[in-house]
Formats: structure tokens, sequence, C-alpha cells
């Protein structure tokens, strides 16, 4: 399994959760029909923006359908950028990422 760091998760304009990876890319993952896409201009992995699901269900739904589907592992690092993102979700997807 490879591993990538994730250079920063935002919460876009429109309330998209995004995440972008530093080095792979995933144009393909809409094929996996789990609601998570590719943004090609932004070079994120984005979320619709959540109704029944909140933000860390979302985060951890991105990652899981990555490790599941493409057998990468994305983790957060000191250098991760937070871009919109209030200090208690940073705080549960911290410790999140953490259990997983």
């Amino acid at each position: 399994m490879c591993r990538d760091k994730i250079l920063f998760v935002e919460i876009d304009e429109k309330g998209k959760l995004n995440i972008r990876p530093y080095s792979t890319t995933y144009p393909m993952i809409y094929r996996s029909a789990t609601e998570v896409h590719w943004d090609k201009d932004k070079k994120t992995l984005y979320s619709p923006k959540p109704t029944d699901w909140s933000y860390l269900e979302w985060y951890l739904h991105i990652l899981s359908v990555i490790k599941t589907e493409c057998s990468v592992i994305l983790e957060l690092t000191d250098k991760t950028e937070w871009v919109n993102i209030r200090n208690e979700l940073r705080a549960e997807i911290t410790k999140a990422q953490q259990n997983l």
C-alpha cells in the first residue's frame, strides 16, 4: 500500500470538502460510484456539500474510498494547510486520522 501526504483540507465557497494529495491524482475516481470526485483544475478530491453526512464523515469516506479503490493511504502532516476549516472540525479530523 502506498502513502501520500495531504497538502490541504478545504471547505470551498460552495460548501464542498476538498482534499489535495501531494503527488497522486485520481481523475477516474468517479467510476467508483461513491460520490467522491476529482477536480482536475484544483487537483483535489472532493465531496458534495454535506446534507446527511457531516464533514468529518465525508473526510473519512474519501480516505476510505482512496484506500480501498486505489491502495493509497492519505495522511495529514504538520505541514497540511487548513482552509476555511473551523478549529473544532480540524481537531475532529486530526483525532480521527490518528485512529485509522
